[in-house]
């Protein structure tokens, strides 16, 4: 009677009183051990294969010693590189003697469960605060800076306080302009922005071309 069936990870054809060279196992010497993965038994009769293993079969052994393999030379090499590398290396291995095999009845080895982790606790989503953004006029700006004597500087500024279009500066008096342009450096006369702002959103570029000849950075000349 002969089986066919796994043990440390290898499979060996294995017979009653058979010693059989395995991979290092962890059970001590003299103590016996089990291995129920069966995969094909053979009792001189009937030949039974196991989907994969056989259910119930198993096959009983006992450790004789643990010792080491032959050593195995291992070398590299790499051409036209200079490359040249060898290592030793000798296998842990474990003696044991096949003391019986059983067809029928074995009861398999519980497998340790695996301990379960505890559940992580999921860190509180970090809120992040927004910055207040700048205030920005619904629709697209006018080019500001066509009124004479707004700059870049104050374009930008009267933007920011939701004075956007030419429209929007000829609403504005020239009093509350001055309030917002007041961290602006420099001296600022407001008193035609309105003015030349109503002409340029309707559109009066000529008549406020002729108008801006006159001025000088906002005032008249």
């Amino acid at each position: 009677m002969y089986a066919i069936v796994e043990m440390a990870g290898q499979q060996f054809k294995v017979a009653k009183d058979q010693k059989v060279y395995v991979h290092r196992l962890q059970t001590e010497e003299g103590k016996k051990v089990t291995f129920d993965n069966v995969l094909l038994l053979d009792d001189g009769k009937n030949v039974t294969i196991g989907a994969p293993a056989i259910d119930g079969a198993a096959v009983e052994a006992k450790v004789i010693k643990h010792l080491r393999g032959d050593k195995v030379i291992v070398f590299h090499k790499k051409r036209r590189k200079g490359y040249r590398k060898k290592n030793g290396h000798r296998q842990s291995l474990t003696e044991i003697v096949i003391e019986s095999i059983v067809a029928k009845g074995a009861k398999k080895a519980k497998a340790a469960e695996p301990k379960k982790a505890a559940p992580k606790k999921e860190a509180a989503p970090k809120v992040e605060a927004k910055k207040a953004a700048p205030k920005k006029a619904a629709g697209k700006a006018d080019d500001l800076k066509k009124i004479e004597g707004i700059g870049p500087k104050i374009a930008e500024t009267l933007i920011a306080a939701g004075i956007a279009t030419f429209a929007d500066l000829a609403k504005t008096k020239a009093e509350k302009i001055s309030e917002v342009i007041a961290d602006v450096r420099g001296n600022h006369v407001t008193d035609t922005w309105p003015a030349q702002a109503k002409l340029a959103a309707d559109g009066k570029w000529d008549e406020l071309k002729k108008w801006q000849d006159e001025l000088d950075g906002g005032k008249p000349a």
